[in-house]
């Protein structure tokens, strides 16, 4: 494994409440559920684990709330190789909460309280800017705020930092910022949110692809489920297949994706291998319930790249 050049994420930290549903509840009515667990999430925290465990170099900016669940995620975040010195913890804050419900089908409904996620404020970011400053690419979701997330952007800008923005959850977002985006990685329905184009083919998420380009955004890869990616750099498009396996859970395959994806750049692998890797870091998160649990490490990755051939 080739030592990748420095990485800084920023984002949020959940504990995520998970409970297993033959099928999502309809107003008013009450269902019985099975297998329920707490497990470590939040987009930005997804992001980083996958980093970290796939063999990235990598700092986190984050919040907690000083409570014991806070200090656990740190503790576990330590452990999955992520230098956890940029995570603030807020004393009047309780840690980000997310409430998941897991359909039959694997597919999630899921509602976040932000916590001391809402504590990651432009102020906080200045504060870590030497951490922007050093790495080779940066990271960001939108599950901080969003003054936050351009304020991030604007220092990576000025010190050649790489901006790579993962557009999830769906929010119209400002030219602003789009302009200072490298990379962007939306799935389809955030693809369109910023476009306003439905992506139904190949066809509909190059006609996408080419709007972000025109604000900027060299690289644009629009992650379209089972069928894969499609990969559009500087208007040139095409699609790349996933792998298909049998999916336990969704809950983090695209952090899961991120995160591989941004490692494997970082160690100079061409694109369309760094897709593959990403892509099969994320077949193996949907085999496995949870957010953090169900994240690889490198060696697994590695071993389901060989068997594929």
């Amino acid at each position: 494994m080739t030592q990748s050049a420095k990485l800084a994420v920023l984002g949020s930290i959940n504990a995520d409440h998970i409970l297993n549903l033959s099928q999502f509840p309809r107003p008013g009515e009450t269902v019985i559920g099975k297998q329920y667990q707490v497990a470590f999430g939040g987009k930005g925290a997804n992001q980083a684990v996958a980093a970290g465990r796939s063999g990235a170099d990598i700092a986190f900016i984050a919040c907690v709330g000083a409570d014991d669940i806070g200090e656990r995620i740190r503790q576990q975040l330590a452990a999955d190789r992520i230098d956890t010195s940029p995570v603030s913890v807020i004393d009047a804050a309780t840690t980000g909460v997310a409430l998941i419900f897991v359909n039959s089908e694997g597919e999630n409904s899921i509602a976040i309280h932000a916590g001391a996620n809402a504590a990651l404020t432009p102020e906080v970011v200045a504060q870590h800017q030497q951490v922007i400053a050093d790495a080779a690419a940066l990271l960001m979701q939108l599950e901080s705020p969003l003054e936050s997330v351009l304020a991030a952007a604007k220092i990576a800008r000025q010190h050649g930092t790489r901006v790579i923005l993962n557009p999830a959850p769906a929010a119209v977002l400002p030219d602003e910022l789009l302009g200072l985006v490298d990379m962007i990685t939306p799935n389809e329905t955030e693809a369109e949110m910023l476009t306003g184009i439905a992506i139904k083919s190949d066809e509909d998420a190059a006609r996408a692809a080419a709007v972000l380009h025109e604000k900027g955004i060299a690289q644009v890869l629009i992650t379209l489920g089972s069928r894969g990616v499609w990969l559009s750099e500087e208007g040139t498009g095409q699609r790349i297949a996933g792998f298909r396996v049998q999916a336990v859970d969704t809950i983090a395959a695209g952090d899961t994706f991120n995160g591989a994806l941004i490692t494997a750049l970082l160690e100079q692998q061409p694109m369309p291998q760094a897709v593959r890797f990403a892509h099969a870091a994320a077949a193996i998160a949907v085999t496995r319930s949870g957010a953090q649990p169900s994240v690889p490490w490198r060696e697994e990755i590695d071993r389901f790249l060989q068997q594929q051939g």
